[in-house]
């Protein structure tokens, strides 16, 4: 790799951090995002989101100006958020800081405290504000903070006890959310996902135009978090102070359950653990089934893929999930890396391939694709894993690449990936394998018609 000293970014290996929280809040029952800064903010987060996902995706803004930028967004925060009631009939209102509003130096708490106070006399709807400034953070320390103060902020007082569960899922697709509520309700339980983009975010064909789409959490369940046998929250990766499910343990004392993503028999098999400990009801036989069929496919495919080396990057919890699921496969994850800084990415890395590999991927942070294709170049990786901006690095190294995650804009469907559990890493484990024999048919001067 070059000594040079850095220059500037090139093709992050991220995105900005309100675009998380966004897409978060997008997850909550008759919620509006709302962005506090300039509209160009909004348009492009809006056309980003649009391309992976395939539906309309409304951002509110406050739409601030050069005159705003001297004197103080607060009117014009104030007035959008009057705006969106009249015209969306928000019941919830995500408020997210930008890069401008966090640098003039706008007191958002103060000034929605201030709103509140100016029209009491209106039926306000839920206010949830979050600190999100690109400059400090990436997409998923964005959508983490929404989701925490989702949690904070609405969870107010000790529910009454009941037979639920809380699921924080994690960063993952509308099609993983939908398994996750089906598993949840083979358990009997009522159930709080939070986010839930399952259906906002992947609607069915409609006569008329939806304003605000309907799913997402309702806000009663949000509130009924505080009086749940426990709470599950997946990811590995450490960025906040406080998660939302630890903060839902050190104030309600609901127990919460820190897993990874589970993807892949190992993280998977937590999961189902965590559930059955919380609950005291055993993995009903279906996903004993889907987990024996999985262990099949294991070993019908390991030909296939025992000894490839592959390059993994994205999000970071997402990463690690995917190094566990590779190296549990014989597939040897030789660097991982994410445009994120996290405290414990590499120490999440080791964990999840301990026993397995004789040591971890290395593991990069803070990274963008121009430091990941000068270290590939040196590595001679068999494909690379993720999302679908690195699809021009491939290309140029000439090896496959296996799309997951977000963003993909390069293919159809993104939004139906399905990843998690043992069905997902079903999916996912003849995707692999696919792309290998593809590209191993592509290079054949004979074409093989069996592999």
């Amino acid at each position: 790799m070059s000594d040079s000293p850095y220059v500037s970014t090139t093709n992050a290996c991220k995105l900005c951090t309100p675009l998380g929280a966004a897409i978060a809040f997008r997850g909550v029952e008759g919620a509006i995002p709302f962005l506090h800064g300039s509209q160009g903010c909004a348009t492009y987060m809006r056309r980003y989101i649009i391309s992976h996902f395939r539906e309309p995706m409304d951002i509110a803004s406050s739409a601030l100006g050069e005159k705003q930028a001297v004197f103080g967004g607060g009117p014009n925060l104030k007035k959008g958020i009057l705006n969106v009631m009249s015209k969306y009939g928000a019941t919830v209102v995500g408020v997210a800081s930008t890069c401008l509003t966090e640098t003039i130096g706008d007191d958002v708490p103060r000034l929605l405290a201030e709103f509140k106070k100016e029209f009491a006399d209106l039926p306000l709807p839920e206010i949830v504000h979050v600190s999100t400034p690109s400059y400090s953070g990436t997409h998923m320390e964005g959508w983490h903070a929404a989701v925490a103060a989702l949690a904070g902020q609405l969870v107010r007082e000790k529910a009454p006890a009941e037979r639920r569960v809380n699921l924080i899922p994690g960063f993952v697709s509308p099609a993983d959310l939908r398994y996750f509520k089906e598993i949840l309700a083979d358990y009997g339980l009522a159930a709080t996902v939070l986010p839930d983009i399952s259906e906002t975010l992947d609607r069915p064909a409609l006569l008329d135009y939806e304003k605000l789409p309907a799913g997402g959490t309702k806000l009663a369940d949000i509130q009924a978090m505080s009086g749940a046998l426990g709470t599950i929250e997946c990811g590995r990766a450490d960025h906040l102070a406080e998660t939302a499910g630890a903060g839902l343990a050190r104030r309600f004392g609901v127990p919460n359950h820190r897993l990874g993503i589970p993807i892949g028999i190992r993280e998977t098999d937590a999961f189902f653990e965590a559930l059955e400990q919380i609950t005291g009801t055993p993995m009903p036989a279906k996903y004993a089934d889907e987990r024996g069929r999985l262990v099949d496919a294991y070993v019908d495919g390991h030909k296939y893929v025992a000894g490839k080396r592959a390059i993994v990057y994205g999000e970071e919890d997402f990463v690690i999930a995917m190094v566990a699921f590779l190296a549990e496969i014989g597939v040897k994850p030789i660097l991982a890396a994410t445009g994120a800084t996290c405290k414990n990415f590499k120490a999440a890395l080791a964990a999840v391939t301990a026993g397995i590999l004789p040591e971890p991927p290395e593991a990069r942070e803070g990274v963008d694709f121009f430091d990941i294709a000068e270290q590939a170049e040196h590595l001679a990786p068999d494909l690379l894993v993720g999302h679908s901006k690195g699809y021009r690095y491939a290309k140029s190294m000439n090896v496959p690449l296996m799309r997951v995650g977000f963003p993909i804009h390069d293919r159809f469907g993104g939004q139906r990936m399905l990843h998690v559990g043992y069905r997902g890493t079903q999916a996912l484990f003849d995707l692999l394998v696919n792309t290998l024999l593809e590209r191993k048919q592509e290079d054949s001067a004979v074409g093989y018609g069996y592999l």
